[in-house]
């Protein structure tokens, strides 16, 4: 399978750089998978658009601020550091740049209301390093990455962070602490949109993936099939597996909110023979078309890049010609799309 046949025209002006007016303003694209037909909603609607007994499940992973903005020691030249994944004993590994003059045994230091210094220990593929980090000042690195660091907004929004995004980048039902970008199909959600979801009958499950920056990366093959997944840590608890196992039970319609919820949930059923079993583990499924789904039977998600794997991972469970279409038609209806961007309905 070509990755250039999920290509599609995107006007740059419709790639959002800022949430919409209020959280759940955005605008709804409902694609029914049996027939193809499209509608077009407000996400406030949502409730009306599930039926009583559904279950919806949710990512409620927490996103930090990863992106860490100082300077070289003793230079004095301007370094960013990206922390990708937390290696333990304060080690993370980390994207840095300028990257060719941060060789093994450089030192940064960031600074603010809270200071953190840094060293890099060693070089990795892609531009990767591992560093070290500590504060020097009682204080856990941890805190002073929160006071200091900034949120790490996706590459296709071209403005600086600001205080408000600590709140709109983040969804209304996170908690665990891990991400470095957010399951942005949860972004939509408000405490009383969520009420209204329970009201309806409609029953709602959290579990958790960290997004890692392997969401961000571009599929760099020719052939779908040879693309791989960076692994990203999950977390069902006993409850949500629960939920789930007793919706499949009854056979109720099971609606993953955001690509990460249904990589998550797919994967723990494909490692337990269709199973979902409370744990933490690693996933790096990648959907692609021709995948049999096993658990989710609807999916709440937002619009994504061209030649993605989360676009794939969307054409597995509609259909590639559907999905294109139905982007098509959203292009033409000026929906806008990615992180910050409007929802997508698949039923």
């Amino acid at each position: 399978m070509d990755v250039r046949d999920f290509d599609f025209d995107l006007p740059p002006e419709l790639i959002a750089q800022e949430p919409s007016a209020e959280r759940g303003g955005s605008r709804l694209l409902v694609l029914r998978r049996s027939s193809g037909a499209l509608e077009h909603a407000s996400f406030a609607a949502l409730p009306a658009l599930l039926q009583p007994g559904d279950l919806l499940v949710v990512n409620n992973t927490r996103v930090f601020p990863a992106r860490l903005l100082g300077r070289r020691v003793p230079s004095g030249g301007a370094v960013e550091c990206l922390l990708v994944a937390d290696l333990g004993d304060d080690q993370w590994e980390a994207l840095v740049h300028p990257g060719q003059k941060l060789k093994p045994g450089a030192e940064m230091i960031f600074e603010g209301p809270l200071t953190l210094h840094g060293e890099v220990l060693e070089r990795r593929f892609h531009g990767r390093r591992v560093v070290r980090l500590w504060t020097g000042g009682g204080r856990s690195v941890s805190d002073a990455v929160d006071a200091i660091g900034h949120i790490p907004l996706p590459p296709y929004i071209k403005r600086a962070d600001r205080a408000e995004d600590r709140d709109r980048y983040q969804t209304v039902f996170a908690r665990p602490r891990g991400s470095v970008a957010a399951p942005t199909a949860g972004l939509h959600f408000t405490q009383g949109l969520l009420t209204a979801l329970r009201d309806r009958g409609v029953e709602v499950a959290e579990i958790t993936l960290h997004v890692g920056y392997g969401t961000f990366q571009p599929v760099r093959v020719e052939r779908v099939e040879d693309h791989r997944l960076e692994p990203e840590q999950y977390e069902i608890d006993e409850a949500a597996a629960s939920a789930l196992t007793a919706a499949l039970a009854a056979r109720r319609r099971i609606v993953a909110v955001g690509t990460t919820t249904t990589r998550t949930l797919e994967a723990v059923a494909a490692r337990h023979d269709g199973t979902i079993v409370a744990g933490r583990g690693w996933a790096d499924l990648f959907i692609y078309p021709g995948y049999d789904f096993r658990v989710v039977s609807g999916l709440v998600t937002n619009f994504h890049l061209p030649q993605s794997s989360l676009l794939m991972l969307v054409s597995a469970f509609a259909g590639r010609e559907a999905v294109l279409e139905a982007y098509r038609q959203a292009v033409e209806a000026r929906y806008r799309f990615y992180s910050y961007g409007d929802g997508m309905l698949i039923l």
